[in-house]
């Protein structure tokens, strides 16, 4: 088993219990915290494929801290710990995008699964999101290609397969992508 995991918790005997189980399924525990700001200053530095950390901590509480790593994506994955397992905070882990939450005292044989599923679903939710922001971004250069086109065939009343041959030599004779050059004539027909 493989992946960078960082710890957080306010005990420190909780952090070694935890740390112990994970090294004897041999995940690299990169870091440790004892609040949500040490938690995200870490993850900032190690961009960890998984953060266990606890609810209640001083300063600032994982769920809080949670929603900061995710949000500006310095972990792919978080399982939350709690000695508690209320509504309220489940229903906020939930919205957060937290993998899992762990009901205090834990296990081995609980933590195992948890983490290895947790790790995985974080890989592929950061594929999916790569992938979602390629097609994005293919998306976008089209419109602004088409938009491009449209201004090539009302000023030089070509049709629109000639603008877009238009467009595609500059961009050849040019050495430069095509989106480029679509982006100098939207560009260039806005001011």
């Amino acid at each position: 088993m493989s992946g960078k995991i960082i710890i957080v918790d306010d005990e420190p005997i909780t952090r070694m219990d935890i740390r112990g189980m994970l090294e004897a399924e041999h995940y690299e525990v990169v870091g440790e915290a004892a609040d949500g700001i040490e938690a995200i200053h870490m993850c900032k530095q190690h961009v960890p494929d998984l953060v266990i950390m606890d609810i209640r901590m001083p300063m600032l509480d994982g769920l809080k801290a949670s929603k900061k790593i995710l949000d500006e994506k310095l972990a792919k994955a978080i399982i939350l710990l709690s000695a508690y397992s209320d509504k309220e905070n489940i229903e906020k882990a939930k919205n957060y995008g937290v993998s899992g939450y762990l009901v205090k005292p834990i296990t081995e044989k609980a933590l195992a699964p948890m983490v290895e599923v947790a790790i995985a679903n974080g890989n592929k939710t950061r594929e999916l999101e790569g992938t979602l922001a390629a097609l994005s971004q293919k998306l976008a250069d089209r419109k602004l290609i088409e938009k491009a086109k449209g201004i090539v065939m009302k000023e030089q009343q070509f049709s629109e397969e000639e603008a877009y041959q238009f467009l595609r030599e500059l961009s050849m004779n040019k050495r430069c992508p095509i989106v480029d050059i679509a982006e100098m004539f939207v560009i260039t027909d806005e001011e």
